[in-house]
């Protein structure tokens, strides 16, 4: 194992001190807990708390600030945070009105973070939350009951918290996030695995010319393998297993996130992209903004995730309102 790491047990740590000192404007580490939180807590305004397990940076940690995130629980690589860990980004981060929780569907992260909202109730904390499950590749996985949550969920990051930081109520926050999660559509796939810190070795191996249709983003078995193809075919595989869910059509507007799994490079994202562009204004689709980059990876994992969100005047408006945070400056 080749890693730039110090101990294999402390990188959650060290990673989230070297976050907090490199980006103080915007978010700081809670003391004793695996959180970080945004800086200038902003009062009056619902919170948005989202989290998971770490090895998928910049999420979530990388979209907190202004018009995303107030709060990111981290885990161990690719295992759920502990509830106390969220039931502390919860009573931080809470100004009065609620606080939103936006959870992948894993097992493991739908159990912890909602005994923290049970822990929170308690204390007299207005909660809410939503599940993501845009994964279009299967229907139920290793770790879940039901579609994954994947990279959809930053578009759920940045339209749920636009519509928090206009100081809209918490079930207005809530149905919003709700909207997105009913119109985004996404879908993956790999050339290579990745190696856990504290396990030393690869997750998984593929044959140097075969690749994984519908990989998770923690290594989870897609639909498939075969012989890797074209940047061309594997685009227009992935997409038209999310066009096929029918949602999108003629004269509808989306917005395109093209994401790298870590070890992809941006050259790569682009052809793609490229590709992605082109069929779908062959089907009368307009592409209202495109994002191309590494949002929601999988460690040092080759490979790379289409999603789609179908957009409406009030998402569309919510999508392109400004944010700040350390990972976006494409908002």
């Amino acid at each position: 194992m080749k890693k730039i790491i110090n101990n294999p047990d402390n990188v959650v740590e060290e990673m989230l001190k070297g976050m907090a000192l490199s980006h103080p404007q915007y978010l700081k580490k809670l003391e004793n807990f695996d959180v970080l939180v945004r800086t200038n807590k902003k009062d009056g305004k619902v919170a948005v708390v989202s989290g998971g397990g770490s090895g998928h940076e910049p999420a979530h940690a990388g979209f907190i600030g202004k018009g995303m995130l107030d709060a990111a629980v981290a885990g161990a690589v690719f295992t759920s945070p502990t509830p106390d860990q969220i039931y502390e980004a919860i009573k931080t981060v809470n100004t009065g009105k609620g606080v939103l929780l936006v959870i992948k569907n894993y097992s493991g992260d739908v159990m912890n973070f909602e005994m923290a909202a049970e822990m929170a109730a308690a204390d007299g904390i207005s909660v809410e939350k939503v599940i993501t499950n845009d994964d279009v590749a299967v229907e139920n996985s290793t770790w879940t009951t039901g579609r994954r949550g994947i990279a959809g969920t930053i578009f759920v990051h940045k339209i749920a918290g636009a519509k928090a930081e206009q100081g809209e109520s918490l079930q207005a926050v809530k149905s919003i996030a709700e909207k997105v999660i009913s119109n985004v559509r996404s879908m993956g796939m790999a050339l290579s695995s990745c190696t856990i810190p504290a396990a030393g070795k690869p997750s998984f191996t593929l044959a140097e010319n075969e690749m994984e249709i519908g990989i998770g983003i923690h290594g989870e078995p897609g639909t498939h393998r075969e012989k890797i193809r074209t940047a061309d075919e594997i685009a227009a595989q992935l997409l038209d297993k999310i066009l096929a869910e029918n949602i999108y059509g003629n004269k509808d507007q989306v917005a395109v996130l093209i994401n790298g799994l870590g070890a992809t490079p941006l050259m790569e994202l682009y052809i793609l992209s490229g590709k992605v562009q082109a069929m779908l204004g062959e089907r009368g689709i307009r592409i209202v903004k495109t994002f191309v980059g590494n949002y929601m990876t999988s460690l040092e994992m080759a490979g790379c995730s289409i999603s789609l969100l179908k957009l409406d005047k009030e998402l569309k408006e919510l999508l392109l309102a400004p944010a700040d945070t350390p990972a976006l400056v494409q908002f």
